[in-house]
Formats: C-alpha cells, structure tokens, sequence
C-alpha cells in the first residue's frame, strides 16, 4: 500500500482508495476555511521511497453568478476551431505524428486556433452576436485530431490550438467585449489513444474494452420509451459510439467524481458561461441528471444545452428539466438543441415542405417546460451547411435566417453562415475553412472589400436582424402569438408589456398580399406600423394590403 501524508495543515487527506492497479490511487482531500491561493505539498510513501507532488489552489476569480448562462437575449455563433482562423502559425504541425490525414486535407488539420479566435473577436462582436459557442479543444492525440471530440487528456488544451492559459485569456478578451463563451463538454468518451486504455485504473472504468465492447445502437429514443426493452436502454447509454471512443463507465464513483469535479474545474479556470454537452442521451442519464445539478447549484445563473440528436418534439422535450411529460428522472438539463424545429427548416430549404411544417412544430411547444429556452439553428458543425440544403437559393436561405433569429428560443449560426458558406455531403467539407482566416487565402471574407456581392447581401442582412434582436429586446425574448400559414404565409407577433412587433415571412415563389383584416383585434389601439427593414411606415386602418415579395419578410414595430 501507499502512504499519502499533506504537508500543509490546510490540505487534509480525508481517506485514500488504493487499487488493484498500483498505478492508481485516488484520495479525497479537503481545503481548510483559511486556506490560501498556492502551492500545496503531499507527500507518497512506499517501501522507504518518497515522491512529493505539488498540489495547486488557484485563486477564484469570479463569484458564482458571474458566470452569466445564455438565453434568448443572446445570439450563438459557433466556431469549429481548427477551420475558423489561424492566428499562430508556429503550433500548426506539434505533435502530429498520430494524425492519418495530410494537412488541409478534408480529415487533416488547417492551423486553426485560440489566438485567431482572439483575433477575430472584433469581428464577431460588430457583426452582432453576444456570445460564442467553440467545439472542442483538448488535446485529441488520433489519427483524425481535428475535430476535438476524442479527447486524449481531459485536463490540457491541444498545443497545436495554444495552451490553458491561451484559452482563459480568450474568455477573458471576450467578456471584455461583451461576449459570453461557452464550452463544449464530452462525459460521453474520449479518445481511444488516452492512458487510461493502455494503463486502466479500475475494471469497470469503461463500459467494456477496446477487445469487447458494445457498439451503440445510437436509439436516442429508448430512455423514455416506456415499451422499451432494456437491453436497449442500457446500450444506448453503454455502447461505444465509435469504436476508437471508448464509453466512460458513469456508474463507478471515482469516474463520477472526476467527470464533475473535472467539469468545475474548467468553469472555474477559464471563467466560461455555460456549456453544450455533447451527445447527450448516450450517457448514463442517472449521472448526467447529477452532473448538472451539480453545475447549476453552483452557478445559479448558468445554461447547459445538451444534443438530442432527434427530430421528435415529444422525444426532446423528455430530455429538458422539469419535463411536463411522465419520466422517470429528473434531467436537470435546462436546453435542448431543437433539432425537430432544423428539420422542418431544412425540409422547407430544400422544397420538400412549406412554411406550415415549421409552425406545426412550433405548435408542439406545449410538450417543453420552457421552448423559450431551446437551441434553434439551421445547420452546425455536423450537418450539411444551410445553403447547401437551399441549392443555392439565396432569398429562401435569408428567410430562414430571419425566421430563426424573430422566433422564439436561442439562435445559434454556425460561422460562415453569415457569407452564405455552401457546402455539404462530408465533414470536411461542411467545416470549411473560413476565408481570410489563413495564411494561404488569395481573398478575406472577414472584410467587405473580399466578400463578393452576393457574400455582402447575406452579411448584411444577418447583421441587420441582429441589430434587430439589440434594438428591440422584444423580438428576442417577448411571447410569440403565431397564426396557421395560409398560401404558405406564416405571420406571428412578438410582443411583451413594453412593445408589439408584427412579422410575416412569404414562402411563396411569388409575390403575395396578406390583408391584416382578419387580424384587426390584434392591431386595436395601433396607429403607426414602421417596418423596420425598410424604414416604411404605415398609418393603421382596419383593412391593410401588406405586398410581399417572394421569398420575403417584414418586421413591423406596432405603435
């Protein structure tokens, strides 16, 4: 066995677990009330050899509430770190020699990292989101190291992105400029390349082994299914989601200590705001309604969005906390990334369904405890680009656009969206390289001057409702009263104590009218409307010819 001692009266050793594996042991220390920021000393006794290790407390930098959470006030730009921007050309090419994929391949590194995030801040700021959502970024030693998502050490970040502190001194550029940060979270694995595969602490760490190991059958509907076998609940949570992802075992106590306390530990280092869990249904749901309870008793203030990879309201809305619905468990978890609500956006994209699959959707919102508090977007990082489903179609791509940021929830836009980026059918491709963000880039889309004019039409339309959503808080977080298209003319209100704005989106390759008599009772007491993308404004009477063109809408403040 191994002796532990402190050499400090301000750490004490509670109880030490030794293992089988005497690579390991796991001790459970605690901190005194006067304890000071510092270095702390312990001390590992055995067979008359001694090993000391430092043993740091870092000083807390921000109180609890200061780490602020994201809501519908806010708009999401989501950054794929390794395509955004190359601020650091020196760390492009450190430790690759596990990577299988030449760099600026589809599946090789770019150069991307944290001091371009830096550098592109500005930008993101001016063009008018209010916070930033970054895929992951801890060292990912695989054969396909990019995408950060197989984590090899849960603690660092990749030197080939920068360092920890690098990434803290982002947080803290973006917050001083008005822009909250959130971390992208994986309890679910991590890479097949990490020590603990070669070197395992405990037998049940993972849920099997890289030799015999369950494949998931990837049903994310089998937690709530209350006709579901169990076979398939436990290998939805239990069965490796890829074979090089070896699947976390939640059950065992120290691996549920380590997920959580290695969780806090980068919310209280880097400062960051909130976090998107990645997915979410594959882990033990047991577990993860600990984990975040844990998070939010914290941070009172803080968001945790979790994928649900489903198309199924009923199936999403049984993940969100305080689900209305009759589970079992409690989740804890306050968002959800609406993907029922992408895929009818995504069927309307491509022609295959018109504006009523949105608003029928949205008419199942009753199912969630709050639909104001759903992630709402197009495409990501993992699906075919937004444009790319809209073959090209411009005006329908803006439409959607505008739908997603006047709706209701959290509106998320993955970077390139706001240059029309069209790409789809691989993940290399839908993640591509953002131009102007490297050193090889002949044009720079992050400048007017190197947009072409059809980049520009879109830029400045996803700026203008951005500065909508600023301008006018009504339209991002008041009540949304929503009407049953008719000819595929889907009109809704948002609206509050302080304010009513009118909207109406044309899904019609033709020009349209909408009369507002059969909505008078809405308009009682209005006396101007002011669009407010044109600037035009209407004097109110009972019957109001409203033109449209095709694959256009309006915004009207009511006064």
């Amino acid at each position: 066995n191994i002796e532990v001692n402190s050499k400090n009266t301000e750490l004490v050793i509670k109880q030490t677990h030794q293992l089988n594996n005497s690579s390991y042991i796991f001790i459970d220390v605690e901190f005194t009330s006067d304890a000071e920021p510092g270095e702390y000393e312990l001390e590992f006794l055995k067979d008359n050899a001694s090993v000391r290790i430092k043993y740091p407390l870092l000083k807390r930098t921000k109180k609890p509430e200061e780490h602020l959470g994201f809501s519908n006030e806010d708009a999401v730009y989501l950054i794929f770190p390794d395509r955004f921007a190359n601020g650091d050309t020196a760390n492009d090419k450190i430790n690759q020699k596990l990577d299988s994929f030449d760099f600026y391949s589809l599946n090789g590194r770019h150069g991307g990292d944290i001091q371009g995030i830096i550098d592109k801040l500005d930008y993101i700021k001016e063009l008018g989101f209010t916070a930033i959502w970054i895929t992951p970024m801890l060292v990912n030693n695989m054969y396909m190291s990019y995408h950060g998502y197989a984590a090899t050490d849960l603690y660092n970040i990749d030197p080939r992105f920068g360092s920890n502190e690098l990434y803290k001194t982002m947080v803290e550029e973006a917050h001083n400029k008005g822009l909250k940060v959130i971390y992208d979270h994986v309890a679910n694995h991590v890479g097949i390349n990490h020590e603990w595969v070669n070197i395992l602490p405990m037998e049940n760490w993972f849920n099997g082994s890289a030799e015999n190991h369950q494949r998931n059958f990837h049903n994310k509907m089998s937690a709530f299914d209350i006709h579901s076998d169990s076979l398939f609940i436990t290998n939805a949570q239990t069965g490796w989601f890829t074979n090089y992802m070896p699947d976390l075992n939640h059950r065992n106590p120290f691996m549920e200590n380590y997920i959580i306390q290695n969780t806090l530990w980068w919310i209280e280092f880097a400062g960051v705001d909130g976090i998107r869990e990645d997915t979410y249904p594959y882990n033990d749901i047991n577990f993860m309604s600990k984990w975040a309870k844990t998070i939010l008793d914290e941070y009172p203030n803080f968001n945790i969005v979790g994928e649900v990879w489903k198309g199924q309201t009923s199936t999403l809305a049984s993940f969100q906390g305080s689900s209305k619905l009759p589970n079992s468990i409690a989740t804890n978890l306050p968002t959800v990334t609406d993907f029922a609500l992408r895929d009818a956006v995504t069927e309307f994209l491509e022609g295959k369904k018109n504006l009523t699959a949105i608003y029928e959707v949205i008419a199942n919102d009753y199912l969630y405890s709050n639909p104001d508090n759903l992630l709402v977007f197009m495409d990501n990082h993992d699906i075919d680009r937004g444009m790319f489903n809209a073959g090209g179609d411009v005006s329908k791509f803006k439409l959607m656009l505008t739908f997603l940021l006047t709706s209701r929830g959290i509106p998320q836009i993955f970077y390139g969206t706001e240059i029309g980026m069209n790409e789809g059918g691989h993940h290399g491709r839908i993640r591509k390289a953002f131009p102007g963000g490297f050193p090889k880039d002949t044009v720079n889309a992050f400048e007017s001057s190197g947009r072409s004019e059809i980049e520009n039409e879109i830029f400045d339309h996803l700026k203008k409702i951005l500065q909508l959503r600023k301008d006018h808080k009504t339209i991002a977080v008041g009540n949304l009263i929503h009407f049953p298209p008719i000819n595929n003319i889907y009109v809704y209100f948002k609206e509050d104590e302080s304010a009513k704005y009118f909207i109406l989106l044309n899904g019609n390759e033709s020009s349209q009218t909408f009369n507002t008599s059969m909505l008078s009772y809405k308009f009682i007491g209005c006396g101007i409307m002011t669009e407010l993308l044109s600037g035009e404004q209407i004097e109110y009477q009972k019957n109001i010819s409203i033109e449209l063109e095709s694959l256009t809408s309006k915004i009207y403040k009511i006064d």
